[in-house]
């Protein structure tokens, strides 16, 4: 990791006797697209405000290019926020709302001009900057309030659950536009999500947070690959969780089965994806087809085990030839490079 644009050292938020962030610490580097990912409740959207001036903090400190801007108010922050809402000026056109930021900070009216123009041809918005803010559909809407927020030119871009009003097609066109708009400018995003697809599609980091702590972070794939608990596992993405013993360097599955794995005795949960899963006669594990469920791109099989747990396997479409009958017994293998194995907690 390049050195850290912004740091967060012993950083902390309580609302009296409530702690809405425990004491954390976090580096983020110049470039990266931060995802701080968790589910409702679970502290992302406080840090975020923290982050931004909009909240302070309890405890810690936060640096941002070298500066400590802990007690330094939102508008002279290197950072600019992009909210749900949007907060667009409904008495104001596109370009109105887009060159509010830099009328009031004095600039130039040529170069405001300049800016932005270059803004709302980043955001694809050229042809309606003298349109209502009103008459733009969601879409547009939060363009404008990105283009409004990057012609600041800030150091690092706050975004706070930024798709989370638009519909599915909607949310899967603006994350391909704030990918492409972050690789054009090459700056530093972080942005509060609770969807973990977003956050695996969108990202270069992931911070997972739950309950105030932040209990993973790293790319996407090692997010995915290799979760740290069971809560990560799963969180992001489907998991497949088989309840095990080890004793002795031997993990015996609670569903059956057994194999060589080091480590402490005790409980574990043993962590497989649905796509990692293969159906074979003979297999580790064994159990019964209880539903098939076409889903596009991969059939979903659902399989109760002998232990009556159901699991989930997912079987792409190109590699459908003939799918087993409801209520027809199967077998379940999988490579070792597959599973995670976590201590049960």
């Amino acid at each position: 990791m390049t050195q850290a644009l912004v740091r967060l050292r012993n950083l902390s938020k309580a609302y009296g006797a409530i702690i809405a962030v425990h004491p954390l610490d976090l580096d983020i580097a110049q470039g990266d697209f931060l995802a701080i990912l968790g589910p409702s409740g679970c502290g992302k959207t406080t840090l975020l405000r923290m982050m931004g001036g909009f909240a302070e903090p309890t405890t810690g400190t936060i640096e941002i290019a070298g500066k400590d801007v802990t007690q330094t108010g939102p508008e002279k922050r290197p950072t600019n926020m992009v909210f749900q809402g949007y907060g667009l000026f409904p008495h104001m056109n596109v370009r109105q709302n887009v060159s509010y930021g830099l009328k009031l900070r004095a600039v130039a009216p040529q170069e405001i001009r300049t800016r932005v123009t270059e803004m709302l041809g980043l955001v694809h918005l050229e042809e309606f900057a003298e349109r209502s803010v009103n008459e733009l559909s969601g879409g547009q809407q939060q363009r404008v309030a990105l283009a409004r927020a990057l012609v600041m030119r800030p150091a690092v871009l706050l975004l706070d659950e930024p798709l989370g009003a638009l519909d599915l097609k909607l949310r899967k066109q603006m994350q391909a536009e704030l990918r492409r708009i972050h690789r054009s400018l090459g700056g530093t995003f972080v942005f509060v999500t609770h969807d973990q697809e977003e956050a695996l599609g969108l990202a270069s980091r992931i911070a997972v947070m739950e309950a105030g702590r932040i209990v993973q972070q790293g790319d996407p794939q090692a997010i995915y690959r290799r979760p740290a608990s069971r809560f990560v596992s799963t969180f992001i993405g489907d998991a497949n969780l088989l309840e095990g013993q080890r004793d002795h360097g031997v993990i015996s599955l609670g569903c059956g089965g057994s194999f060589p794995s080091p480590g402490a005795d005790g409980a574990v949960n043993v962590v497989i994806r649905p796509e990692a899963l293969r159906l074979n006669g003979t297999g580790r594990i064994h159990g019964r087809v209880v539903d098939s469920v076409f889903l596009g791109a991969f059939t979903k099989i659902i399989i109760e085990l002998d232990n009556g747990k159901e699991i989930a396997v997912h079987i792409p479409e190109g590699q459908v030839l003939q799918l087993p009958a409801a209520g027809e017994r199967v077998g379940l293998s999988w490579s070792d490079t597959a599973m995670r194995c976590l201590d049960a907690t």
